[in-house]
């Protein structure tokens, strides 16, 4: 068995444990995140890199198991388990995180309308992201910042995160949780975990995201057309 295999058979390729390490970041101010390093085996890289959604078109889509592979479709299996919740809840003062329902979306191409800032909508309780990009360009362009204001992307609350290979990022929803990142536009490969204030709420987000994807796919050129002059501090409120 190869050692990529033997990644995949093991049961653990997201740890919540590894959210221990000494490198970790956990703010509780202006608003409550955590950032993590190298929290994916690398072993695994390459079958996530082959299972992860053949997406054509730019934005965060919500999960289907039939569009991923295999090793993909075990990560988000453990990613939604209750001992990520709750190891994510205890770090942004969240009780009972995993209690909430759980939304997946994935996103393998951004364009430049993509990363203004904004808190995430309040029918979010946190949300988490995790790259999965094997390398970066030495741009800040696509590498996510907190904020401390809505309306300058360079006023940061900690080091920008690029979207590395088993970077995670997980925040606590707030009026005041700013986030957003420089125009960037090409492939940005990450899964987001949104806990979420009711189930009629993620079926409204599942909805949305699977008509946008319809839309997306029969007019991409004016969705990328509309966000190309973008300026780099535009914001939205949820």
């Amino acid at each position: 068995m190869s050692a990529a295999s033997s990644a995949i058979a093991s049961p653990m390729l997201f740890d919540p444990a590894h959210l221990d390490r000494a490198d970790t970041l956990v703010r509780a101010t202006p608003f409550h995140f955590l950032v993590a390093r190298d929290q994916l085996p690398q072993a695994a890289a390459a079958e996530f890199d082959r299972d992860f959604p053949k997406y054509s078109s730019a934005g965060f889509f919500p999960y289907e198991e039939k569009d991923c592979g295999p090793s993909m479709n075990a990560l988000i299996r453990q990613l939604t388990d209750p001992a990520v919740a709750s190891a994510v809840g205890a770090r942004l003062g969240i009780d009972h995180l995993g209690e909430y329902p759980t939304l997946i979306t994935l996103c393998r191409y951004l364009n430049k309308r993509h990363g203004t800032i904004h808190t995430d909508s309040r029918s979010k309780v946190a949300t988490a992201l995790l790259y999965l990009a094997p390398s970066w360009p030495d741009t800040s362009e696509g590498c996510l910042r907190f904020l401390n204001r809505i309306d300058d992307i360079d006023d940061l609350a900690a080091p920008e995160i690029r979207p590395l290979y088993g970077n995670f990022v997980v925040f606590r929803r707030a009026d005041n949780s700013f986030h957003g990142h420089l125009p960037h536009e090409g492939e940005r490969r990450v899964i987001q975990i949104a806990w979420l204030t009711s189930e009629d709420e993620k079926l409204r987000k599942t909805q949305r995201g699977k008509l946008s994807r319809v839309f997306k796919k029969l007019f991409g050129s004016l969705d990328r057309k509309f966000g190309a002059g973008r300026d780099k501090n535009a914001a939205h409120k949820d």
